[in-house]
């Protein structure tokens, strides 16, 4: 745990980028469950969801940013 916090305390941005994408992700394959999509379909969600969350991070990034 310790390790986990340190972690968090040196790649802030990291450590919020891979929370906000383990979320996301856990959400869009439990709704996606019943769907039907191929695998690469939803790899490809995956990846895009992934992506998504490091872009969130990033822009709410800029408000901490203007602030300093």
């Amino acid at each position: 745990m310790t390790a986990l916090k340190n972690f968090s305390a040196r790649h802030p941005r990291v450590a919020a980028w891979l929370a906000l994408a383990l979320g996301m992700v856990i959400i869009l394959l439990w709704s996606a469950k019943d769907v039907g999509l191929l695998p690469t379909q939803l790899a490809a969600l995956v990846v895009a969801t992934i992506l998504l969350a490091g872009l969130c991070v990033w822009i709410i990034g800029w408000e901490e940013e203007e602030q300093k």
